[in-house]
């Protein structure tokens, strides 16, 4: 995965924990999964109105 090992995971996890603090992170991951499932509806309405245009209109 991008050369990055378990040392480095555990390194970054380590400073993140540092930073936010063990009660902020839930409140971050909860940010950061609503972002990912808004972009993924925005995703999904974008390939339907491509397949609208794509209809042969008859």
């Amino acid at each position: 995965m991008f050369g990055i090992g378990t040392q480095e995971i555990l390194l970054i996890v380590l400073i993140v924990l540092i930073f936010f603090g063990g009660k902020k992170i839930p409140e971050l991951m909860r940010g950061l999964g609503k972002g990912v499932r808004s972009f993924k509806e925005g995703m999904k309405g974008i390939e339907k109105e491509v397949e609208k245009e794509e209809q042969p209109k008859n």
